[in-house]
């Protein structure tokens, strides 16, 4: 199972890495590269039901990055700062994530909402 999200982990930053950049008002030059990428990503994806969101805490005193999952029984994803999967918080069949980081939601901190999909369904 940690391999294949590791797989899936780097095959959505090859392809993020071949996405163009997009519109400067979409995009914060704050941002890791990576971050903006996926923005551009999600822009031009179909409207997710909940609209799709990128969230930066504190988890571990390491920043991270937070994508909830689009529907039920998928994974929502946490990156590090480099871009990198560290876990499934939550979603799945169980709801529980893939048990890599089962104190998530306890111990994150410092929310900060990097963007939402402004557009809806």
């Amino acid at each position: 199972m940690k391999l294949f999200r590791s797989i899936i982990g780097l095959l959505l930053l090859s392809t993020i890495g071949c996405a163009d950049i997009g519109s400067p008002s979409s995009l914060n030059p704050g941002n890791p590269p990576w971050v903006n990428q996926l923005i551009v990503q999600f822009e031009n994806a179909p409207p997710g039901s909940p609209p799709q969101s990128i969230w930066r805490y504190v988890y571990k005193g390491r920043t991270v990055y937070y994508i909830p999952a689009q529907c039920c029984d998928q994974f929502s994803t946490l990156y590090d700062s480099t871009g990198v999967v560290l876990c499934a918080p939550d979603g799945g069949f169980t709801g529980g994530g893939d048990r890599r980081c089962p104190d998530f939601f306890q111990q994150r901190s410092n929310e900060v909402l990097i963007w939402k999909d402004p557009r809806t369904r």
